[in-house]
């Protein structure tokens, strides 16, 4: 049932015109990995790449997400992988809080459904959506830093964009990644 309701969702999320991401979008982007995921990651938009192909994470930042994922004994089939907005915006700007809030209701079902023990809310706009909707606190501040909500953990991480393009984050994402790694090793099954 989960997999139909996650199906069902990236269904309404093809098709959806709730804001004017739609116009311009090649492909919306659902999100895709396993549906009894302990954790997600939710990045903030689809890029390029993810508009071509309508999959989450498959230029370079998703290369490095995925070595990322390997140094910590993860595969990419084994979690659960999405935006906070479904389409991608003009030139890859960061969503417009419009956009955020017409897109919330699939993110809310998407994780409502497979129940995660961990979300790692990536970037500003992921982190402003999930878990700080104030300006005041930026992911320079708040990565590594893990929150329990309602029995969940959420570890704000930098966009693996970033490392792309200030190389000195990659360690930053390294060290946060082993944290991830060390909060997976302590759920009791």
């Amino acid at each position: 049932m989960t997999s139909d309701s996650l199906n069902q969702v990236a269904t309404e999320v093809r098709v959806c015109r709730k804001c004017s991401l739609c116009e311009t979008r090649t492909n919306a982007v659902p999100g895709e990995g396993n549906d009894a995921a302990k954790v997600i990651f939710v990045g903030e938009a689809p890029g390029g790449q993810e508009d071509a192909q309508g999959r989450p994470f498959v230029g370079a930042a998703g290369k490095l997400l995925n070595e990322l994922l390997a140094s910590i004994s993860l595969k990419r089939d084994e979690v659960y992988i999405t935006n906070v907005v479904k389409c991608r915006p003009p030139n890859n700007r960061p969503p417009r809080k419009d956009e955020s809030t017409a897109c919330r209701d699939y993110l809310n079902r998407q994780v409502a459904l497979i129940h995660p023990k961990v979300i790692c809310p990536m970037g500003n706009s992921a982190i402003r959506a999930l878990i700080n909707p104030s300006d005041s606190d930026s992911v320079t501040t708040l990565h590594g830093m893990p929150l329990e909500v309602e029995s969940v953990t959420y570890l704000p991480m930098y966009h693996p964009a970033a490392a792309l393009y200030t190389a000195s984050l990659r360690k930053l994402m390294e060290e946060d990644f082993r944290k991830l790694r060390g909060i997976l090793d302590s759920l009791v099954e």
